[in-house]
This record gives C-alpha cells, sequence and structure tokens, in this order.
C-alpha cells in the first residue's frame, strides 16, 4: 500500500496547486442546485487526478463528485473530491482542499487531503497511524463539551428540508465552548484527526466528503459512527467524530428530544 500512498500523496498535491494557481482568478460557476454549485476549477482538477488514476492504475475503479463512477466490481476504488469546499473557493474565502481516499475490497485502507493555501497534507494508511506532514497526529484529550471546540456543517437542501442540522446546532451551541462551520467537511474530519477540533458532526454528507477524513481520525485515535452511535459507513445518512472521550456527549445531545 505505501506505494498508493505515495501516489495519493503526490496526486492531491498537484491537484492542490492547480487550485492555488486559480485561486482569486475568474470563475466561470455552475448551479447543480439552487445553492450547490461546481466551478471549472473543480472539472480542471478533477480532471487531473483522473487521468493519473488512469495512467497508474487503469484497473481500479472511481467514485469522484463531478463524473459518472467507472470501474464498478474492482477490487481497488478511489473516492475522489477534487474540491471540497467549492462555496469557499468561488468566494475568494481560503478554507478548501483536495480529498483522495482508496477502497480495497469495500474497506477504506488510505486516505489523503490536501490543503494547499496551509501547505498542509494529512495522510493515514490503515493500521499505521494519521500523519501531517509527516508528523504523526494524535485526537485531542479535551473531555468536557463545555471546553470543546466543535465543527459542524449544514446540507445543500437547507431550504427545502427541515432534516438541516439547524436543530442540532441549537442544541449543541449551548453545551459547547464554540462551533465552527468552515464549509469543507474533509478538512472538518482532519482537523478533528489533528486535535484542532474536539468533535465534528453533519447529516448528508457523500463518500468522497468523509472517505480520507473518516480514516485519518480512527488512525488518529478517534471515534467515528453515525449521529446515534451505530457503526460508520460511507453510506450512512450522518456522521460523528470525536476524539472518543466527548463522544457519548454528544449523542446523548444529539439524539435528545426537540
Amino acid at each position: 500500500m505505501e506505494p498508493m500512498l505515495d501516489f495519493a500523496i503526490e496526486t492531491a498535491k498537484a491537484a492542490g496547486q492547480l487550485l492555488k494557481s486559480k485561486f482569486g482568478g475568474p470563475l466561470t460557476v455552475d448551479y447543480k442546485g439552487e445553492i450547490d454549485i461546481v466551478t471549472e476549477a473543480d472539472r480542471m482538477s478533477e480532471k487531473l487526478i483522473l487521468e493519473n488514476i488512469g495512467r497508474r492504475y487503469p484497473d481500479h475503479g472511481i467514485l469522484s463528485e463531478e463524473s459518472p463512477a467507472s470501474g464498478r466490481g474492482a477490487s481497488f476504488r478511489w473516492l475522489v473530491d477534487p474540491l471540497d469546499g467549492t462555496t469557499n473557493y468561488a468566494h475568494g474565502f481560503p478554507v478548501f482542499c483536495v480529498s483522495m481516499a482508496l477502497e480495497r475490497e469495500g474497506e477504506v485502507v488510505l486516505g489523503v487531503v490536501n490543503n494547499p493555501m496551509m501547505d498542509e497534507t494529512f495522510a493515514a494508511r490503515k493500521g499505521s497511524g494519521a500523519f501531517l506532514n509527516g508528523r504523526r497526529l494524535q485526537v485531542s484529550s479535551v473531555r468536557t463539551l463545555t471546553a470543546s471546540l466543535l465543527a459542524t456543517g449544514f446540507p445543500y437542501d437547507i431550504r427545502s428540508d427541515d432534516n438541516n442540522n439547524l436543530d442540532f446546532f441549537a442544541r449543541m451551541a449551548r453545551s459547547a465552548q464554540a462551533i465552527r462551520r468552515a464549509g469543507a467537511a474533509a478538512l472538518d474530519l482532519c482537523y478533528v484527526a489533528a486535535g484542532r477540533f474536539d468533535g465534528f458532526w453533519e447529516l448528508k454528507l457523500k463518500p468522497w466528503d468523509t472517505a480520507a477524513g473518516w480514516l485519518l481520525v480512527t488512525e488518529a485515535g478517534g471515534l467515528v459512527t453515525d449521529i446515534a452511535g451505530r457503526p460508520y459507513g460511507l453510506s450512512s445518512p450522518d456522521i460523528l467524530a470525536t476524539n472518543g472521550l466527548l463522544h457519548a456527549d454528544m449523542i446523548r445531545i444529539l439524539q435528545s428530544p426537540a
């Protein structure tokens, strides 16, 4: 797996540098929904990543945000978000990343997230720990919600579906020290792994949003489930990632009556 991890790191960095080079310039923006957008930078980054995978691992499957799935039934499958934080990017807000993960027989075995604006690359291989620019990561040791810094996000259908996280946010805001909503779920998960955030929850994310970050959190000693405490999977409707110490308290609040 080491050559595959090195490949993912190199490819994510290259895509990140492409995004950084285009950041702040004029962009073509298309709408996939009322507030869900895609930019030409998304497509350029995805093209770079998919072409690299195709050249190096032509027998691997790919699930990427902006393209149809390919290679169904392959033993290995890449999960790619070429630009997580598209809305931030389109507005010139410098919080975005490239996320790549690899499944083997349905199990996520490596994950890489590149934050080009901070020159940070998060990387994990199953059973080998999580790292930031080569330095081993460990989740935080915060034990109480009162002292915790949490992160969350809101789904694109926030205007049309009552299952939009606003109720959970209101409950959690009364218990945590503070909550941040930066707009890039993959980075939020990386920051849990790095101990910058103590916990993160969100609804309606896609596999490419969470695959790499999920592995990073667990390899850094954290815990990932759905918001009811059930085992997490890439088809789960929601996610809860913590340092482990806050997990039960966050589940209690998220599952408390409205």
